[in-house]
């Protein structure tokens, strides 16, 4: 056996035993509903930027669609 596999049979085992003694467990975060009315309002404001963003992209590409035009003409 290669040097290279024996690295990594060593790795995948010490690997496997770390993973078996994690011991796992989940935290469940509870929000207030002062938090969630924060998180929907911050979810909000960034549909709207993302909104704007998408529309200055569109304006700016007419924009240098018509300068375009107009210098070539």
């Amino acid at each position: 056996m290669s040097n290279a596999m024996f690295f990594l049979m060593l790795c995948k085992i010490s690997l496997r035993r770390k993973l078996q003694t994690f011991p796992g467990k989940m935290v469940n975060t509870v929000y207030s509903d002062e938090e969630k009315g924060i998180q929907d309002k911050e979810s909000k404001e960034e549909s709207i930027l993302a909104m704007l963003g998408i529309i200055g992209t569109i304006l700016n590409l007419v924009v240098i669609i018509f300068v375009y035009i107009y210098t070539t003409l």
